[in-house]
């Protein structure tokens, strides 16, 4: 009895080592490493799984008629009854922008502050979501989600009410910074909460998570108010000049600052965008942005006051093709003509990736006459991202343990990483990510995990369906080699040719061309057996087959061939 009872205690402490074993906190990268945008991170320990941030990334060149590019959230959609809620770290579109379509498809309470809830709404009332728990926190708020604890703090960024991170777990802190700046003279707003994160990290943090965009670039951002002072000398200057300002609609404290100048300077103010009527409507509701009675008037009603007495906000300061200031670069906007009394100011910095659309726009405002201001004429944006220098501020007040930079190019992840390690993380203690990569911590360990299904899902219209990799390599194919349709008719009774048409589209051929592939194809049919052939798809395989061939000796191009057979 005596060695049984032994046994049974072994048995025990064994059990005991197990569950230790499995206290590990996985960390899901679902978008925003390796790249800028998309942004979405996934922390999972046992049965509780809470989502940081769904956002969006814009198309490239590559993805002919997307109009979006969001993460797959499939793994999340697998393990919804496990998800305790979805946090976010501010409002922009890299942030937010995926919620409407996540949230089609889980439910899930949804954390944030005032402004930042307030632009989730607005999207959730135009994809006609009604069934949404919205949680509005403060900075200095902490959130009890299953196995986590979530601080939220309160940092400078490019947009009102965006905070940092500070999420407990069973096996120890993670320090998710959002993104941030370190602004000693906001224009609006406390300044970074440093004294708090300063405190957390004395505590000791397992994990930091950090904003990696602007690594690349040593010293400190610009303060909000520097910008303030370019505008005023912008607006002094061009007293009888009309004023077109492109800035983010989501950057409410540089609206802010245009609309204290047009009262200063005594013109009346025009909002030209959706998004940046909506944002203004939405940030006015709740006290973020401050309007003037009979300030704003409509932009059809510009033509009734003198350059001098108007300034026009609008979006599309990164060259959007569909944005207000591009419309107006290609005359596209009857009411607002830009000509040589227009001053445009280019209130942004430009994003990776956007150049050719941005200095496109540029040169077409010039050519209409225009005068433009831009980043690399005058200090007209800071950046809500932190340089180097505050950088290495964030990492000397939280010392983490183990460091993943985020938000960046691989490039950025590289030199970022490097930067924590020459301010203490020990070497080997950082890892850059990838999507897909599952990364599991004990309280004193960093490994990979497993791969998980992730990468991007395609918005074309209002829904993400039917468009996938397979859908784009089709347009793409479209687009570079044209479409060819062949038409054939066959004789039901003697399974004999009876008609041919080739319709070529985007495709450079001579009519010459055109019949001697008629004649190629039809010789070739007409010593096939049509009795033979199966179905249809036989046929539209032997036709692709024939004329691949023919075309591409005459044309080196690989069109994409569309048959169309009607036996009569």
């Amino acid at each position: 009895m005596k060695k049984q009872k032994n046994n049974s205690v072994t048995e025990d402490k064994r059990n005991i080592n197990s569950k230790k074993k499995e206290r590990v906190l996985k960390v899901r990268f679902l978008g925003g490493v390796g790249e800028i945008g998309k942004n979405m991170t996934a922390l999972e320990f046992g049965k509780d799984i809470i989502v940081i941030d769904a956002g969006v990334s814009f198309p490239g060149e590559n993805m002919p008629g997307v109009d979006l590019v969001i993460p797959d959230y499939s793994y999340l959609i697998e393990n919804q009854s496990k998800i305790r809620g979805i946090v976010i770290t501010h409002g922009h579109e890299d942030h937010i922008g995926a919620l409407p379509y996540f949230l089609k498809e889980i439910n899930a309470p949804v954390f944030g502050t005032k402004l930042t809830l307030t632009l989730i709404e607005s999207k959730i009332k135009e994809h006609k979501l009604d069934n949404v728990v919205f949680n509005c926190i403060k900075a200095g708020s902490v959130v009890k989600l299953g196995a986590f604890s979530v601080e939220f703090i309160n940092v400078n960024h490019s947009i009102a009410g965006a905070v940092a991170l500070a999420i407990k777990t069973p096996v120890g802190t993670v320090f998710h910074s959002g993104d941030f700046k370190i602004d000693y003279t906001p224009v609006a707003g406390e300044t970074m909460d440093l004294t708090r994160i300063g405190e957390i990290g004395s505590e000791g943090v397992l994990l930091m998570m950090a904003d990696s965009t602007n690594i690349e670039i040593e010293g400190t951002t610009m303060s909000e108010s520097v910008v303030k002072e370019t505008l005023d000398h912008v607006f002094s200057e061009n007293v009888n000049r009309r004023l077109i300002i492109a800035t983010f609609a989501s950057n409410v404290h540089r609206v802010q600052q245009i609309l204290d100048l047009a009262v200063k300077y005594k013109r009346k103010v025009a909002f030209l965008g959706r998004s940046m009527i909506n944002t203004v409507e939405a940030a006015s509701k709740i006290g973020e942005i401050t309007i003037p009675k009979n300030l704003i008037i409509d932009v059809e009603k510009c033509e009734n006051f003198r350059d001098g007495e108007l300034v026009i906000i609008s979006t599309g300061s990164q060259g959007e093709p569909m944005s207000a200031l591009t419309r107006l670069a290609s005359g596209e906007i009857s009411k607002v003509v830009v000509g040589e009394r227009d001053t445009v100011i280019i209130s942004a910095s430009v994003i990776p990736g956007n150049e050719k659309m941005i200095y496109g726009v540029i040169n077409r405002l010039y050519k209409l006459g225009a005068e433009v201001i831009y980043e690399s004429l005058e200090p007209i944006h800071v950046s809500g991202h932190a340089l180097k220098g505050e950088l290495r501020v964030l990492h000397s007040l939280v010392k983490p343990k183990f460091f993943i930079p985020v938000h960046g190019e691989y490039r950025h992840l590289k030199k970022h990483s490097d930067l924590a390690e020459s301010v203490g993380v020990r070497k080997g203690n950082t890892l850059i990510a990838e999507i897909g990569d599952t990364i599991e911590f004990t309280s004193n360990s960093m490994k990979r995990g497993e791969r998980f299904k992730a990468g991007s899902k395609f918005v074309d219209g209002v829904t993400l369906d039917g468009v996938d990799s397979f859908v784009l390599r089709d347009r793409i194919h479209l687009s570079e080699d044209g479409l060819v349709v062949v038409v054939v008719g066959v004789s039901e009774q003697s399974a004999t040719l009876t008609s041919l048409e080739i319709i070529g589209k985007g495709l450079v051929v001579s009519e010459d061309m055109i019949e001697e592939a008629k004649d190629t194809l039809a010789t070739f049919l007409n010593k096939i057996d049509m009795r033979a052939i199966k179905d249809e798809s036989e046929i539209n395989s032997l036709i692709r087959r024939s004329l691949k061939n023919y075309l591409y000796k005459k044309t080196k191009k690989n069109p994409m061939i569309l048959p169309v057979v009607m036996v009569v």
